[in-house]
């Protein structure tokens, strides 16, 4: 009995330790972005997968790793969440102040994205309850980047019709505007 204790002992202390390892050092590391334009301040937290020589985008039957026209939580890990402090319009729709669950389902030319009330949800690697979405739209995508973006990024950019937010893998860009 207390051989098998023992290794159930070790085990568990592995166990733990490596759950420990994980969150620490993540694979894909959790960033948080920052941005602020015309008295509105965003933040979209979310983690950073690598390319790592995989394909990004394409079929299931490609082996894709986001597999066009499936549900993506546009990210690793946990769910991708975007905020907000004033209401906005994000691409032609109005959108209250808050804070939202963001997903996206990729395609070839255009990708849908959509916003979810359940953003405070803990550790929401699942599909998200579709019947809370707050907002579903469509936005075109380039997929002819000259230079690869080996880490998933999200970020945010300006130009003369306005903010945007910017969904950038491999040679894939999604930009979202924001007014």
């Amino acid at each position: 009995m207390k051989t098998f204790l023992k290794i159930f002992g070790a085990l568990f202390l592995a166990f733990v330790l490596y759950i420990s390892y994980m969150i620490a050092f993540p694979v894909s590391p959790k960033e948080t972005v920052n941005y602020s334009a015309d008295n509105s301040d965003f933040e979209v937290i979310y983690s950073r997968p690598y390319k790592n020589g995989r394909l990004i985008f394409g079929s299931k039957d490609e082996g894709a790793l986001v597999p066009f026209r499936d549900y993506w939580r546009t990210g690793a890990n946990a769910a991708t969440t975007f905020e907000t402090s004033n209401d906005i319009v994000f691409n032609d729709q109005k959108l209250k102040a808050g804070k939202y669950r963001l997903y996206t389902t990729p395609n070839v030319e255009t990708w849908k994205v959509m916003l979810n009330s359940e953003a405070d949800k803990f550790f929401a690697i699942s599909e998200p309850d579709y019947s809370k979405d707050i907002l579903s739209t469509k936005v075109p995508s380039r997929s002819d980047l000259e230079i690869p973006v080996e880490q998933f990024t999200i970020n945010f950019s300006q130009d003369s019709t306005g903010y945007k937010m910017n969904l950038v893998w491999d040679k894939t860009m999604v930009s979202i505007p924001l007014k």
